[in-house]
């Protein structure tokens, strides 16, 4: 570990320290903990290889825990040979009681710590780039040598969101999870550049585009990364990487609670569950056959039946999952490639899918913010006065002979401003069709209002000079276009939280990034009012749960 005061962690020093205590009311080495989360993150940048990372806390981790099954390719090829490489062998090697389950035996293996207050706050720093990998370096670990096309993950618009929390909400709902067991993270910030509202602060807010709150906002799920310092770390495979579509995810059957993938996490979106869940497992949604009440359809397990969906059991570590179990089509075909929180977020400040299809939303919104932007916002409105028409709605009120001011008249809701985004939006468009892949809405919706302008143009011509003035699109170039788009939805920057620590999130941001110094402030909804707690603890302090071995839990 680090012997100065400078702190490994990017979410900094008093981080790390808690970080350091909480493992220190554990049952499992704490120095080892936190030497491997320094390394894994020096493995992600690219200065130590899997390989030397491997063998240099093998033995000790061998010592620990018993078994060293951590998710690296020289360790499985190793195992492979001594034939005893697998999880069921890792299981076997744990004395439990013969009536006792594997899944039983872990959760008691894993009680046994004092809960420290989360409420993180993630800064993002300027840095390097990611250097290179050393020979043999690093890389996501794969149970194939095929890699997939699929790739779950996020654009989030952070000017979009108004800090409503319902994603928030909608998060827990759908994994039944205890109350301050927040997967999903809303918060407003502050730094020395960005100030919130008031007389001297707040964000720009464009004059056509309603830009969500005016606060400076960041929306924290787990960032799927492609290269997880958190799984480098599991001695178990608990906690490991989907081949099929980049998921990180944690078996709860396999965890054993050391919270080692908390301490390695940069984002502080790990969590460990006291006590017992508030919602039994036969009590998950989906898991109870309505046909045969005592039949369990393990809607929360995945293929090859490793549990990685819903709430954690006890003594086990928990995080956003991205919604596997709709992922996997268990849900109905129709929400693949959908997730809990996009789908309830009202603004639309959410775009799921797959983040390696050009055409998907998360894609678009990333690659043409200024246009999806607007296009989430003609088509997203609930006011009809902000909203774009259909080509049906144009045919039905237009007639042959009328002047574009007529015409724009007879639309209902429509506005001269509403009809030059729409222009805009059909001459910058490449013409890209959605195809058949999930969560194309945004090249859907741009091809509604396409329809829509091409109907709107067999009765009034925007192509000509005075059209085009009217309009506020110059000369009716692309660059104009660009220019009018800019205007009403702004032109948004885009980054990812710690780039600099080489992990490879999946989830990429529109807006404000925050500073080096940002700090957290109330926001506009308050998580009371919306039934959350900003921490666990709170519920833990007021709700005694009791003691186990003398640990307070």
């Amino acid at each position: 570990m680090s012997t100065d005061d400078e702190s490994f962690h990017p979410l900094g020093k008093e981080w790390e320290d808690d970080l350091e205590a909480m493992l220190d009311d554990t049952e499992y080495d704490n120095e080892l903990g936190m030497e491997m989360a320094q390394d894994a993150m020096r493995v992600t940048k690219g200065e130590l290889s899997e390989a030397e990372f491997h063998e240099r806390y093998h033995e000790d981790v061998m010592e620990e825990f018993g078994e060293d099954q951590r998710p690296t390719k020289e360790a499985y090829e190793a195992a492979q040979e001594e034939a005893s490489g697998t999880v069921s062998n890792m299981l076997d090697a744990f004395d439990g009681d013969g009536d006792e389950t594997r899944r039983e035996t872990m959760k008691k293996m894993g009680v046994g710590a004092a809960a420290v207050g989360l409420g993180a706050w993630g800064t993002v720093d300027d840095g390097e780039q990611p250097l290179a990998a050393a020979e043999g370096g690093h890389g996501p670990r794969q149970e194939t040598t095929e890699e997939s096309d699929t790739q779950w993950g996020m654009t989030i618009d952070l000017e979009r969101c108004d800090g409503c929390l319902t994603c928030m909400t909608a998060c827990t709902q759908e994994n039944d999870l205890d109350k301050g067991v927040n997967w999903m993270y809303v918060m407003a910030w502050e730094d020395e550049n960005h100030e919130g509202p008031g007389e001297d602060g707040g964000t720009d807010v464009y004059t056509d585009f309603n830009m969500g709150s005016d606060f400076n906002m960041l929306v924290r799920p787990c960032q799927h990364c492609t290269d997880a310092p958190c799984e480098k770390v599991c001695p178990t495979t608990a906690r490991h990487t989907r081949d099929k579509d980049g998921l990180v995810l944690t078996d709860y059957d396999v965890c054993i609670g050391c919270r080692y993938c908390q301490v390695a996490c940069p984002y502080g979106v790990n969590y460990f569950q006291w006590g017992e869940p508030s919602v039994d497992y036969e009590d998950i949604d989906g898991n109870e056959d309505p046909e045969d009440p005592d039949q369990i359809t393990h809607a929360n397990y995945e293929y090859g039946e490793r549990w990685v969906d819903s709430r954690a059991p006890r003594g086990v570590m928990s995080k956003c999952t991205m919604c596997p179990s709709m992922q996997d089509g268990k849900q109905g075909e129709e929400k693949v490639g959908t997730s809990a929180c996009e789908a309830a977020c009202p603004p639309g400040a959410i775009q799921f899918g797959n983040v390696k299809d050009e055409k998907s939303d998360p894609s678009q919104h990333r690659e043409h913010p200024t246009k999806s932007r607007s296009i989430i916002h003609l088509t997203n409105s609930v006011e009809s006065t902000k909203a774009a028409p259909s080509a049906d709605q144009v045919n039905e009120a237009l007639s042959d002979g009328d002047d574009l001011e007529t015409a724009i008249e007879n639309i209902d809701g429509l506005t001269s401003d509403i009809l030059a985004v729409m222009k805009a939006i059909d001459i910058v468009s490449e013409g890209m069709e959605p195809g058949d892949a999930e969560n194309n809405s945004i090249l859907e919706n741009e091809q509604r209002i396409l329809a829509a302008v091409e109907a709107f143009e067999q009765y009034v011509d925007l192509e000509t000079e005075e059209a085009y003035a009217e309009l506020g699109l110059g000369d009716g170039s692309e660059q104009q276009a660009q220019f009018r788009l800019e205007q009403y939805a702004g032109d948004p920057s885009s980054f990812q939280l710690l780039e600099d620590i080489g992990t490879n999130p999946n989830v990429t941001y529109l807006g404000q990034q925050p500073g080096p110094e940002a700090h957290q402030v109330e926001g506009p909804t308050k998580y009371e009012d919306q039934d959350l707690l900003d921490k666990r603890q709170e519920a833990l302090d007021e709700e005694t749960i009791g003691r186990v071995d003398g640990v307070s839990l």
